[in-house]
């Protein structure tokens, strides 16, 4: 007989993790609000109240130049590890043998629906997680040029200087300083753990290996 969980108990990864992102968005929200307004004000410009600087430029550059490097960095990391391995990570897969998430997908009473539907329904189902993690990534990346483009020409206002438009924009440095800082922290992260997780562990986790293991295993 299953056991019934609560719906905390269930859910509680996800939970805690979307909880302390709007803890930590709400912080970064009220700091970039005060923080704008200051520059505003050191520019002789009137400051925005809380609610339309939700709306302004500023808190959309700072939000989204960090989530595009996320979601980057997931889609990139599902991709390449179907393809790439490393011997003793955790985050690999095996170097030898296929496993469970090679198999080809069959119908069956608890499958998800594309795989029951089949055709075009399964073909893209089978890449959906790093499809979504890539779309994810492109709104994100338009939505920080956006807000990007948009701080940048208050700077240029302020300065008596023309606004960038969106071709001379997309060639500006501070731009992509932005997002290259960024992306290549995320990679680092992703490395790190892909090499930490052959010679250290975690016990109880299920991104780390067994305690015992041996530092050459490859898996979890």
């Amino acid at each position: 007989m299953k056991q019934q969980h609560s719906f905390l108990y269930r859910n509680g990864l996800s939970i805690v993790f979307f909880g302390i992102l709007l803890i930590c968005w709400i912080g970064q929200a009220y700091t970039g609000w005060l923080q704008f307004n200051k520059e505003l004000e050191e520019k002789g410009m009137e400051p925005l109240r809380f609610g339309p600087y939700l709306g302004s430029p500023h808190f959309f550059e700072a939000t989204f130049e960090n989530w595009e490097s996320e979601f980057l960095q997931m889609g990139m990391y599902v991709i390449l590890t179907v393809i790439l391995r490393q011997k003793g990570s955790a985050e690999s897969k095996d170097l030898d043998k296929k496993e469970a998430v090679d198999r080809e997908p069959k119908p069956g009473k608890d499958a998800p629906w594309p795989v029951n539907k089949g055709g075009w329904w399964l073909r893209l189902y089978k890449h959906s997680l790093s499809l979504a993690f890539f779309f994810l990534f492109a709104v994100s990346f338009v939505l920080h040029f956006i807000g990007s483009r948009g701080t940048y020409n208050i700077e240029q206002l302020a300065a008596h200087e023309p606004p960038a438009s969106v071709s001379e924009y997309l060639l500006n440095s501070k731009f992509w300083f932005e997002s290259f800082q960024n992306w290549q922290s995320e990679f680092l992260a992703v490395g790190s753990i892909i090499v930490l997780s052959i010679f250290l562990r975690q016990w109880g986790s299920p991104e780390s290996k067994p305690v015992d293991a041996p530092h050459s295993e490859t898996g979890k």
